[in-house]
């Protein structure tokens, strides 16, 4: 459950970020990182178009930079984009400075205020820099899709046992993924209607609560 569904501990390392949304509200908001590439991305939207739903996409900018047809599919279809840094950099490889710059890179094609780090880590110096800059969305449920380990059956199940009122759940446009997704994802979005969850994306003009629960 330390990974699913990080515990109040964890959250406070970062009290700025989102780590979930109002919890006396049944609406989830499904997130996605790392994209977009054509393997995957696709395929994720033609998905959620066909169920009416709205997603959020943390992008890594040099994958917009190599398809930026993608990033603007996304965007034309509704959904809201992210920034997950330009090279999905590791916080603990860089100094803040070449990191603060990396995300920057990414801003430049990417053009949001949210934020997302690549693996949920920062340093205090980054975060503090970045708080102030952006609002950080981490998530309440991570199905672990890019897991080797993984399969289709159960990150569907990660997503029945963690999901909760104001849940962000996070999966991945990635190619360690997207075989499982094929069948996590409809399974996901159906479970979640049958269960009377609404579907929503961030709105980056809203004012934000921060649920540690």
């Amino acid at each position: 459950m330390l990974i699913e569904q990080p515990g109040k501990w964890l959250r406070w390392l970062y009290p700025s970020a989102i780590w979930r949304m109002d919890p006396k509200e049944k609406a989830v908001y499904i997130t996605f990182d790392d994209g977009p590439i054509p393997q995957a991305t696709p395929w994720i939207l033609d998905t959620l178009d066909r169920y009416g739903v709205k997603a959020t996409f943390f992008m890594v900018g040099d994958n917009v930079a190599k398809y930026p047809e993608l990033y603007a599919d996304v965007v034309r279809r509704g959904h809201r984009v992210g920034n997950h840094t330009h090279n999905h950099i590791k916080f603990a490889r860089t100094t803040s400075r070449q990191y603060l710059a990396n995300v920057a890179k990414a801003d430049q094609l990417i053009h949001s205020q949210l934020f997302r780090p690549p693996h949920g880590w920062m340093t205090n110096p980054q975060y503090i820099r970045l708080r102030h800059r952006y609002t950080i969305i981490m998530w309440d449920v991570v199905t672990r899709d890019y897991s080797k380990w993984m399969t289709a059956d159960d990150i569907y199940h990660n997503v029945q046992t963690y999901t909760r009122n104001g849940s962000i759940i996070t999966f991945h446009d990635s190619l360690k993924s997207i075989d499982k997704l094929r069948t996590a994802l409809p399974r996901s979005i159906e479970w979640l209607q049958q269960q009377g969850y609404t579907f929503k994306i961030f709105d980056e003009n809203q004012p934000w609560s921060r649920h540690l629960k």
